[in-house]
C-alpha cells in the first residue's frame, strides 16, 4: 500500500527507526515516495485494559473475529479519531507527541487514580494519568471521553473529574453513558442508569457552563443525546452544541440531524407537489420517538408522503441496547416481517460496514431485501439525506 501524505511522514516517525527527511515542507508532502505493507506499518497496539465497562468483553461469541479486537493505539488517535487510554504508552512516547504536536482523544473516565485502576482493571492505569499534565504542559489539547457508570465515576467522582480536567489544556469531554448487554455473565455488577441517576449528573455538568464559559469561552463538556432521553429531557438546542466537536461520540446527533432537516426542508418551495410516495424507517429504540417527530414534519407539508418509523428492538444484544448503529438484520427481518412497508425501507448506513453492506450478524443488506422483499437504502446520519430518502429525490 502505497502512502505520501503528512500522515504517512507522521507514522515514520512515531515508529522506533528514526527516519531524516530533510528540507520537506507541507506543500511537498505529496511527493514523499514511501511504501509501507499496511496503514500503520505494523499491527495495531491491543488494549492491556480489562475495563469493567467494556462492550467487546460483553458480545457473544461467534461474531466475525475483526469484532473482537481491543485496540489502544495512539497512531489511531491523530489519525482516525480514536479514543485511548494512555496506558499503553511510555515516557517517551509522550515527549514524540509532544514534539510532534500531535493532538490527541483520550479516554480518561476518571481522574481518581485509584478508581482509574478499578475501572480499568490495570494497576498502571492511575499512574498514567500524569500523562494528560504532560501533554498540556506541552502544549497540547485533548478531547477526553468519561464512559459514566453509575456508584463509580458519577456523582462526586464526576464533578471530580470535570475539576481535574478543566485545568488542563482540553478541547472538549464527552460524558456517556455506559452500555450493557445481555452477555455480562462473570462480569463486574454494572447497572444502567435510571431517570433520577441521568439528570442527577446532567445536572452536575451543567452547573459547570457559567464559569467554563467565562473562562474559555465554550461549553467545554457536553451529555451524549442517551444521557438526555433517559433523564425524560428535551435534546438541547442547535446552540448547545456550537460547532459539534463530540459529535461522533453520540453528543449531538440528533440535533444535528433536526437542523440540517429543517434547513433543508425550508428551501423546498411552497406549493411544489412530488410525487406519491410510501417509506418505513427502522431505526433504535433510543432514537425512534425523535426521528417520528421529524417525518411528523414532512408528512405535514407534503399529504402525499407517507413514512412509518418502526422503532425495533434489541434481541440480539439484549433489549438494553437502543443506539441504532448496534441493530441486526436478524431482528430487523424478525420484526417487520408482514408489516407494511410502503415502497423503501430506510435504514442509517450506521449499521453496515461500506464493505459488502454487512449488519453486525455477518448478514448483508441483500439478505434483509429478500426476507423483507423491498428495497432497503441505507442513509448516512445527515438530515438532508435523511429528508431527500423519503420524498424521494436523488
Amino acid at each position: 500500500m502505497f502512502y505520501s501524505s503528512e500522515s504517512a511522514l507522521r507514522l515514520v516517525l512515531m515508529r522506533g527507526e528514526d527516519y531524516l527527511i530533510l528540507k520537506v515542507k507541507k506543500s511537498e508532502y505529496d511527493d514523499l515516495g514511501l511504501e509501507f505493507e499496511s496503514f500503520l506499518m505494523d499491527k495495531k497496539k491491543s488494549c492491556s485494559n480489562k475495563c469493567v465497562f467494556c462492550f467487546i468483553d460483553q458480545m457473544p461469541p461467534g461474531m466475525r473475529e475483526t469484532l473482537y479486537f481491543k485496540d489502544d493505539d495512539a497512531r489511531l488517535s491523530f489519525l482516525q479519531g480514536n479514543y485511548v487510554t494512555l496506558t499503553n504508552l511510555n515516557d517517551h512516547d509522550i515527549e514524540r507527541i509532544i514534539k510532534m504536536r500531535l493532538d490527541i482523544n483520550v479516554s480518561v473516565h476518571t481522574t481518581n487514580p485509584e478508581l482509574r485502576c478499578m475501572m480499568m482493571k490495570n494497576r498502571f492505569a492511575g499512574e498514567k494519568l500524569k500523562y494528560l499534565r504532560m501533554l498540556s504542559d506541552g502544549g497540547l489539547f485533548m478531547n477526553c471521553q468519561i464512559v459514566l457508570c453509575p456508584g463509580l465515576n458519577d456523582g462526586e467522582e464526576l464533578r471530580r473529574t470535570i475539576t481535574d480536567l478543566s485545568k488542563l489544556n482540553i478541547s472538549s469531554i464527552a460524558v456517556v453513558p455506559v452500555g450493557i448487554t445481555k452477555f455480562r455473565e462473570g462480569l463486574y455488577p454494572l447497572t444502567l442508569f435510571d431517570r433520577e441517576g441521568a439528570a442527577r449528573n446532567i445536572d452536575i455538568i451543567e452547573s459547570f457552563h457559567e464559569d467554563f464559559m467565562e473562562r474559555f469561552g465554550s461549553r467545554l463538556i457536553f451529555p451524549a443525546d442517551e444521557l438526555f432521553i433517559c433523564a425524560g429531557r428535551d435534546i438541547p438546542p442547535n446552540e448547545y452544541y456550537e460547532d459539534y466537536p463530540q459529535y461522533e461520540n453520540g453528543v449531538g446527533m440528533l440535533r444535528s440531524l433536526e437542523y440540517e432537516l429543517s434547513e433543508a426542508l425550508e428551501k423546498i418551495p411552497e406549493g411544489i407537489r412530488l410525487p406519491d410516495r410510501k417509506v418505513s424507517i427502522a431505526t433504535g429504540m433510543l432514537a425512534g420517538d425523535f426521528i417520528r417527530k421529524l417525518t411528523d414534519r414532512i408528512t405535514a407539508r407534503f399529504d402525499n408522503i407517507e413514512c412509518s418509523v418502526y422503532k425495533i428492538r434489541n434481541d440480539f444484544f439484549g433489549e438494553t441496547i437502543t443506539v441504532t448503529g448496534l441493530l441486526t438484520a436478524r431482528d430487523i427481518i424478525a420484526q417487520l416481517k408482514g408489516r407494511p412497508l410502503g415502497d423503501e425501507l430506510l435504514i442509517s448506513s450506521s449499521m453496515i460496514r461500506a464493505e459488502g453492506r454487512v449488519f453486525l450478524d455477518d448478514l448483508t443488506v441483500g439478505d434483509v431485501e429478500k426476507s423483507l422483499g423491498i428495497r432497503i437504502r441505507p442513509v448516512d446520519n445527515d438530515g438532508t439525506a435523511l429528508l431527500k430518502s423519503i420524498i424521494g429525490v436523488e
